[in-house]
């Protein structure tokens, strides 16, 4: 088989046939000073011409735009629908325009919108670190989930209008990443705090899940819409049915596997990494062996090599970033 481009390997992929080999990306957060503006594109652009990846993801660290302070439940009833251009807004539609500009559709760019329960975390209890993270895998109850459980107690109804709210701007939003030049979005969901006991076994359904309905809906123009199911999953059947094009997830350090979920989407499957332990502290030998596993688990299914989430790039050593993207580039189907 001929040699493909990037957007030819995407699109094999996504059409459910083999292409000349799997393709393969990962990602990471940048510094605070690179975030946004031109040290945000050069930062992307730099990482595109060093790690030679099929898809960029761009990261979008930028806060979401809100002028109201939450004290208690009923001040969620405030939060306006946005427009999705306003500033924070701008700032990640002006780097995909430049992206798209300089990266001229040589490979997909697939841009970052974390969902509105997501997002309502962080309105409640405003983040004080600029600073991002690979996600906690441990179990325990983050400090803002704790709170969020609070404010549900306190007024379930006045949640749910503001996620409503917020889920409806990010639709607004998602719309003008694909009209700024965005081939998709990469939509991050995570429902392992959402239905508990004390929220109720249901809560991710009725306050959560219409919401990632909305946003996909608004984003359904792109060609590489990617789910993303942070931490581990409650119900992963149930995110398997979204309309994206493919999903991705955590599939060594919290499961399901790969083996599992290739009869449970029809989406591409997009994993097969150890984001927080292979990728930092194992050898390149090791990173390699879990690229090959995958493609075995994945069967007769394309799969997209990629870590299951986003890692550190002051704890992973640059050999085994090239020891996936060479792995990749080397596997046979």
């Amino acid at each position: 088989m001929l040699s493909m481009t990037a957007q030819e390997r995407i699109g094999a992929v996504l059409a459910g046939r083999m292409p000349d080999r799997p393709p393969v990306s990962f990602w990471h957060h940048f510094p605070p000073d690179a975030q946004a503006g031109r040290a945000a594109v050069d930062a992307h652009l730099n990482f595109l011409s060093r790690f030679d990846v099929d898809f960029l993801k761009v990261m979008n660290d930028n806060s979401y735009p809100c002028d109201v302070t939450v004290r208690n439940a009923s001040d969620l009833r405030a939060l306006p629908v946005l427009e999705g251009t306003e500033a924070g807004f701008d700032r990640q539609l002006d780097l995909i325009r430049a992206l798209a500009a300089e990266v001229g559709g040589r490979v997909p760019l697939v841009t970052t919108i974390f969902n509105a329960w997501a997002v309502m975390r962080y309105i409640a209890v405003p983040r004080t670190d600029p600073r991002h993270h690979p996600p906690d895998l441990s179990r325990e109850m983050p400090p803002r989930d704790e709170h969020m459980a609070e404010l549900i107690a306190e007024d379930r109804t006045a949640v749910g209008k503001g996620l409503d709210a917020i889920a409806r701007s990010l639709a607004n939003f998602a719309r003008r990443c694909i009209e700024a030049g965005a081939d998709g979005i990469f939509l991050s969901v995570r429902d392992e705090f959402v239905s508990t006991e004390a929220n109720g076994p249901g809560t991710y359904d009725e306050l959560a899940r219409p919401g990632d309905g909305r946003i996909l809906t608004a984003a359904s123009e792109g060609t590489l819409n990617v789910l993303h199911v942070c931490g581990h999953p409650r119900d992963f059947a149930a995110f398997a049915d979204y309309p994206v094009h493919a999903v991705n997830w955590a599939d060594r350090a919290a499961g399901p596997p790969i083996a599992e979920v290739v009869g449970q989407t029809r989406a591409a499957i997009c994993g097969g990494v150890d984001n927080l332990s292979t990728l930092p502290e194992g050898k390149p030998a090791d990173v390699v062996a879990e690229v090959h596993d995958a493609v075995r688990q994945a069967g007769d299914r394309p799969i997209v090599i990629a870590p299951g989430c986003t890692f550190d790039p002051q704890k992973v050593p640059e050999e085994n970033l090239q020891a996936m993207l060479h792995a990749a580039w080397e596997a046979k189907y």
